[in-house]
């Protein structure tokens, strides 16, 4: 049956306020549906023009604000030394050590091809570490293996002996067994295109492709601080062309079954797509660059959109079943979903917004990108769904009207067991949220990816094999202009490398001492006994004057030292340790600092990891503020729209508790969290409030205009809208979940907790917050003036 206009007049459906202006613009919608349609289709074009600026981020510095103290002690160490953005191959033999001809020859090769990386500014290896030795009266300092010495059973002990005793190669670009070493690359990014990053490393992916092929036992792995970069940036892409396409493919197959109409379904995927396109291309016409977290926006939005979408068709459709025309079906879906689809959506733009209170952007930009659809797609399905519905054919089956028996015995088991139910999920949700502080935070920045991303894989077996990418520095001031040649300051790095050498985690230790206690066992013709710091500072001076001379170009020590030699860089290399133990390191360290090396007690470690480390700390504080400030706005908007403190009051209840519980059950399965933890409970708080405003609004509508008994009202609340808010629910779950299938582990703890928040939520929703209802207003005589007589229904909208 093909439900079209039974009259060339608009409809017209008895109501009372805003019922008659929502009716009103119904009507005007279906009148000017055609220019409506165009209108919006332009709009969307429009605004999805602006994709084309889209970019990928290429930085993990993105990640960290400004103002974040962390990246400022970095850039401001950065500014002292080189920048130290690298990329290194690490090679391992699949059987026996490196130290024959063939992979020594193999190691210089690759060192110099490796000089021709894209904006490579060093490179250090075995191959050009310098090795210095005495010669009589004189400092010599060659290449470790240099091209035109023959590699004699003789030099292949001395390159055997330097990479397992040098304390700079040994546990940083030699493993202690001889079986694997680096080939670090130090980059120097102009930063003015996103396409630096991967430029170098499809060059240096190119090298570990040559070795390969040269060498098939070879096990080549790309780490560093660039290759991170590039995994941030591959990540985003690889989840907005695999996440999407699945999304739709989950909401394809959940309308089919639940609406039961193609007109309907390729109306509602028309309205997610233009709310996703439109939000994008805003942000691109922002300027805005994605990273793995903001490029999840387009999953999201597709999840979140659908859900007006579905309550509005829904509606529709059960109206036409019950014999109406298509016209009087739309006005009145809009009538009964108008004010609520408006709610949750608002409450959703504040959850969402209040991400701006992260210390994250990736994350702010998550929240504003998907505002902005959250809000487009609203107005896509009150002005584009309606108009597009009048536009297209409409096929439906003709029933007769009948309650929801299963909603309906649902309702009545609650009101049976009201009381036992609120007790029995209240002590649930006390135990659940008693675990939640339990969660330790840990931001691993290797481990935000999974094991299917080369990355992760290739990092992995860096620091098994040869050392960690997990790194703590130090600027360590030493006082005036020279004044690193100090023999007290020198021998206080030392001592300081000593005990950081005895810290659990601790992998490697670079430091100037090493190389000026090298210099002074040189000086005095290489009498291990004279391994020591130099007793006098000019004599200091003058070796690391004779040693800087000696080096090439591009391998000098300004990585180390600073230019008017007053302080120098300390590097420690870390194992796979938690944040939570680097920071209880680096405190560790500064107060070892302020106890034996005074003039350094300033000094505090920096570094990616020590960024990270602090990161999920940091946005917690600013996601408590936003939260708070959330909820508050929210509750505000809800007993205004309900027109009620004390319902406002109640519908606190279902909607804070679900992530606090949430927080438990992770807690309880997973025991830690990285920073996409601190975001869940703000994100979810906006979609949660959606089905009590849903639930609320009928059960108001039934109390105020039906005078129904507080049990009568929460059958209605159950009979009209229960059905659509669990499909409406699993359908948010399933698009939540579909993140959890992103190798970006951000993403997939992101929508994990999600997905666990807002079924948890449904509980809340259809268990606690009719008990609580039931509970509190059992007493309370209906709102109609007669408190155990209906109103006459002749003087209520249509239902």
């Amino acid at each position: 049956m093909d439900q079209t206009n039974k009259s060339s007049h608009p409809a017209k459906v008895k109501t009372h306020s805003l019922d008659l202006k929502i009716v009103s613009f119904a009507n005007s919608l279906i009148r000017f549906r055609w220019w409506v349609v165009v209108i919006m289709l332009m709009t969307a074009v429009g605004a999805g023009v602006g994709m084309k600026n889209l970019g990928f981020s290429t930085d993990y510095r993105v990640f960290f604000s400004d103002d974040n103290p962390q990246l400022t002690a970095f850039e401001e160490l950065q500014k002292t030394y080189i920048k130290d953005d690298n990329i290194m191959i690490v090679i391992k033999p699949k059987t026996g050590d490196l130290f024959n001809k063939k992979y020594l020859d193999l190691i210089r090769r690759i060192t110099e091809k490796a000089w021709k990386t894209p904006y490579s500014t060093r490179v250090d290896s075995l191959s050009n570490f310098q090795y210095s030795y005495a010669e009589g009266d004189n400092l010599i300092v060659r290449d470790l293996i240099e091209k035109d010495r023959p590699l004699t059973q003789q030099e292949i002990a001395i390159i055997r002996n330097q990479a397992a005793t040098e304390p700079q190669l040994i546990n940083n670009l030699a493993s202690p067994d001889g079986t694997t070493t680096g080939i670090n690359i130090n980059l120097t990014m102009p930063q003015k295109s996103i396409s630096e990053v991967p430029e170098a490393m499809n060059f240096v992916r190119g090298i570990a492709d040559e070795i390969r092929a040269e060498f098939p036992d070879m096990r080549v792995a790309l780490t560093g601080l660039s290759a991170l970069n590039n995994a941030f940036s591959e990540a985003s892409q690889n989840d907005m062309m695999s996440l999407i396409p699945i999304m739709y493919g989950v909401l394809l197959l959940v309308m089919a079954v639940l609406l039961r109409s193609v007109s309907g379904t390729i109306a509602t995927l028309t309205v997610i797509a233009l709310s996703a396109i439109s939000a994008l291309g805003i942000s691109g016409w922002l300027g805005v660059l994605l990273t793995p977290p903001s490029a999840t926006a387009p999953t999201i939005i597709l999840t979140i959109a659908i859900a007006d979408s579905i309550h509005v068709l829904i509606t529709m459709l059960k109206e036409m079943r019950s014999g109406k025309s298509k016209q009087e079906a739309i006005i009145e879906s809009m009538r009964i979903n108008f004010m609520p689809v408006f709610l949750t959506s608002l409450t959703t733009i504040i959850g969402f917004l209040s991400l701006n209170f992260s210390d994250a952007p990736p994350f702010r930009d998550l929240g504003n990108i998907t505002a902005l659809g959250v809000g487009m797609a609203w107005i896509f399905s009150v002005l584009f769904l309606p108009s597009i519905m009048a536009i297209l054919p409409v096929r439906v089956k003709p029933e007769v009207a009948k309650k929801d028996q299963g909603m309906h015995k649902f309702a009545n088991f609650i009101i049976r067991r009201h009381r036992t139910l609120f007790w029995g999920v209240g002590t649930l949700s006390v135990i659940l949220m008693a675990f939640a502080p339990r969660i330790e935070f840990n931001d691993r920045f290797v481990e935000y990816f999974d094991t299917s991303v080369q990355f992760r894989l290739d990092t992995d077996f860096s620091m098994e094999n040869l050392s960690g990418i997990y790194q703590m520095q130090f600027s360590l001031p030493a006082g005036s202009s020279g004044s690193i040649s100090e023999p007290a300051y020198l021998q206080g790095l030392d001592n300081f490398k000593n005990w950081l050498e005895k810290q659990s985690g601790v992998v490697h230790v670079a430091t100037l001492s090493n190389i000026m206690a090298r210099l002074n066992q040189n000086m005095h013709a290489d009498d291990p006994e004279w391994y020591r710091q130099p007793e006098e500072r000019d004599l200091a001076a003058q070796y690391l004057l004779l040693f800087e001379m000696s080096l090439p170009y591009g391998l000098d020590l300004n990585n180390q030292i600073s230019v008017d030699k007053s302080a120098t860089r300390l590097i420690v290399t870390l194992e796979n340790i938690s944040t939570k133990e680097a920071r209880v390191l680096q405190s560790n360290a500064q107060k070892w600092l302020g106890q034996n090396l005074p003039v350094a007690s300033t000094a505090e470690a920096s570094g990616p990891f020590i960024m990270f480390a602090y990161i999920s700390k940091r946005n917690i504080e600013g996601m408590l503020k936003g939260t708070a400030t959330a909820l508050l706005i929210i509750s505000a908007i809800l007993m205004l729209a309900l027109k009620s403190i004390r319902l406002g009051l109640i519908s606190l209840i279902p909607n804070m508790i679900p992530a606090a519980m949430a927080f438990g059950v992770w807690s309880i399965v997973v025991g830690t969290v990285d920073v996409a933890a601190s975001i869940v409970a703000a994100t979810s708080l906006g979609i949660v409030v959606d089905a009590t405003v849903h639930f609320l609004s009928k059960y108001l509508r039934a109390r105020k205009l039906r005078g129904e008994t507080v049990e009568d009202a929460v059958r209605y609340a159950f009979s009209t809208v229960g059905t659509a808010l669990w499909v409406t629910t699993a359908i948010l779950v399933a698009g939540f979940g579909v993140l959890s299938l992103s190798a970006f582990q951000l993403n997939k703890a992101l929508g994990e907790l999600t997905a666990i928040t807002l079924l948890l939520a449904l509980i809340a929703d259809f268990i606690l917050l009719p008990a609580i209802l039931l509970i509190v207003e059992k007493k309370r005589s209906p709102f109609s003036e007669k408190s155990n007589e209906k109103t006459n229904p002749e003087t209520l909208p249509a239902e």
